[in-house]
């Protein structure tokens, strides 16, 4: 199939509009989604079971020879509202200038269309999988949604566990470092950071006379100071975790003379670049431990509360951070509450062969473009699996450029023909070789 047919058909799913909405659903464009999905892949819904859990989270199953062994494909079905001015219909699913345009061609239509293809193109051969295939496809999770928690609870019922689960997050794109040698990087996410939410207050009654002056200021006053320190950090654990070593010593081969010298010898220089990654990038420096992030700040002369968000990358150092909050928080007659929302999950474990066998097919298929470990600081539906498999990676195979990355929940989203071909490949090269 050349790649104008294939983008042909995806403009198909483009024009549905699933748009995921807080504390609503309309089930009237995700049936119509259902349709041309069962139209576009007859022999996957012909061989492979699918059950829908929420309103519309697909779960596909295609029983191996071992079904006792399991390894999943990952996307999203749903996308945010296409607002500001585009180019093209955000839903025609118009194909110009040598792309497909529209919401959700990036995130993640495309990468869900792609795994679709290789399955249907697969079994339409006669293949049959040495292990139990799984799909996913929820239809919220640009909210966070329920649908693969209760999709989880029901892998958990039958006492399922995945070798390796393959969400979106990573894709194909600039090198994260200036002077490198390749075009692009395959940056292949191994961990999400974990998220906290605190809810914090000072009231007038807070204050006390034994205390610091801050302590003794009205409400507003100790909230600002407190969220000052916080956003400081001081006393928070910095690191290379593991997940950082690992992208920096992936980076290294890649980089020019001295900067590959300093990446490929970290136990000499990783103090160094520990110190200087903050000052270089803030994004950057934020792998290296605690963040705050800061909204709903308000009040009066009474009572002043705030949000903070807190983002870590290691379990352990998150919760001593929490207590070194609380000790902030005290200096300034701020409480602190943890929110029940709040979340850590566990990162891939990259010495399992699973990660190994990623790394290795894409370099198979993209020889050009070097697979790159990293910390994704959004969330993925995927972060719910670790809990049932040890090995959860979050990447797309799809070429994109600066332009196309940021047209992620923006306007004019889109994606590369030739990019849409290429995830196909990439899947159906993934399924084929699984052992």
């Amino acid at each position: 199939m050349t790649a104008e047919e294939y983008a042909r058909r995806l403009a198909r799913m483009i024009q549905c509009k699933t748009v995921s909405v807080k504390g609503a659903y309309d089930d009237a464009e995700f049936a119509k989604l259902r349709r041309v999905v069962e139209e576009l892949f007859p022999e996957v819904h012909r061989r492979m079971e699918r059950q829908i859990f929420s309103e519309d989270c697909w779960v596909y199953e295609l029983r191996g020879k071992d079904c006792s062994r399991n390894i999943m494909l990952m996307s999203h079905h749903d996308v945010v509202a296409a607002e500001g001015e585009w180019t093209y219909n955000p839903f025609g699913g118009e194909i110009a200038e040598g792309r497909l345009w529209g919401r959700g061609t990036v995130d993640t239509k495309a990468p869900l269309f792609a795994e679709f293809s290789a399955l249907e193109e697969l079994l339409s051969q006669g293949w049959e999988p040495p292990c139990s295939v799984f799909l996913a496809s929820s239809h919220n999770e640009e909210l966070g949604g329920d649908g693969i928690p209760n999709a989880l609870a029901y892998f958990k019922e039958r006492g399922l566990t995945f070798e390796v689960v393959l969400d979106e997050g990573g894709a194909i794109i600039d090198p994260p470092l200036g002077g490198m040698t390749c075009e692009k990087c395959a940056m292949v996410a191994v961990h999400e950071k974990g998220r906290y939410k605190l809810r914090c207050t000072a009231s007038a009654s807070g204050a006390h006379t034994g205390l610091t002056a801050a302590a003794q200021a009205g409400p507003i006053q100790r909230m600002a100071g407190f969220l000052q320190a916080a956003a400081a950090g001081k006393g928070f654990i910095r690191r290379l975790n593991p997940q950082v070593r690992a992208m920096l010593a992936h980076l290294a081969p890649h980089c020019k003379f001295p900067m590959n010298a300093v990446l490929g010898n970290l136990w000499f220089t990783g103090p160094l670049i520990q110190r200087v990654m903050p000052r270089l990038n803030p994004q950057a420096g934020a792998m290296l431990g605690t963040i705050c992030s800061f909204s709903k700040i308000e009040g009066d002369d009474k009572r002043c509360a705030a949000v903070v968000g807190f983002k870590a990358v290691d379990g352990g150092d998150m919760e001593k951070d929490l207590e070194t909050l609380r000790r902030t928080a005290g200096n300034y007659g701020v409480e602190i509450e943890v929110d029940p929302s709040s979340e850590y999950h566990a990162p891939a474990d990259m010495a399992l062969p699973a990660f190994a066998y990623i790394m290795g097919r894409i370099q198979a298929v993209f020889p050009e473009y070097p697979p790159i470990p990293f910390i994704l600081p959004a969330g993925t539906d995927a972060r719910w699996l670790t809990e049932i498999c040890p090995c959860v990676l979050r990447f797309a195979p799809i070429r994109l450029s600066a332009q196309q990355l940021a047209s992620v929940h923006s306007e004019n989203e889109n994606i590369g023909l030739e990019a849409i071909a290429g995830a196909v490949t990439f899947y159906t090269d993934f399924l084929r070789n699984y052992r």
